[in-house]
């Protein structure tokens, strides 16, 4: 990966579709791994299941698209940098109609600050809208993803009741209403 002071790197986020390459498909795998191994790594996260998601980055794409949703894989200079899915909510008291939920944002540590979190989030609420969503649900760990609360906020999310079971602990639910 370059160094963030080397200029502009080039930057293209793609989805994964069902015909995507074994590398792509490896790729994104890899990404949503080493997501799943900093979520466990951090305090309250005990009861993150790391096996279903190990199940859920086997079967990248279908494991979204299946959900009524998708993925999208982030490269700068060709190197795989960036991860996040999405998928269908249904409705309940706490969701809204036709939403859905960013699942699994995830940066390599070495292009950080580099604006892929929120390009990645930008992408994913253009095709809310494209598709006539309402919403955008998700749940984030504000000790352990400040960055990514931070970030959540600034593009207009807000607070809401908890819409899910996530196993871990100290969670916000923010939803972005479209």
């Amino acid at each position: 990966m370059p160094s963030k002071s080397a200029g502009p790197e080039a930057v293209v986020i793609e989805e994964l579709k069902e015909n995507a390459s074994e590398a792509a498909r490896a790729e994104a795998c890899e990404l949503l791994l080493e997501y799943g191994r900093f979520v466990i790594a951090q305090p309250g996260a005990a009861r993150f299941c790391y096996g279903s998601l190990e199940t859920e980055a086997r079967d990248l794409p279908r494991s979204y698209q299946a959900q009524g949703g998708g993925c999208l894989i982030a490269r700068v200079d060709r190197v795989p940098a960036g991860f996040v899915a999405w998928r269908a909510l249904h409705p309940s008291p706490q969701v809204v109609r036709d939403a859905w939920e960013l699942k699994r944002l995830w940066v390599r540590p070495a292009a950080r600050g580099l604006g892929l979190g929120r390009a990645l989030t930008l992408v994913v609420l253009e095709r809310a809208l494209q598709a006539g969503r309402k919403a955008i649900y998700l749940d984030t760990a504000p000790q352990s993803m400040a960055a990514a609360h931070r970030l959540y906020l600034e593009m207009g999310f807000v607070s809401c009741p908890a819409y899910n079971r996530n196993p871990v602990d100290n969670l916000a639910y923010l939803v972005k209403f479209l």
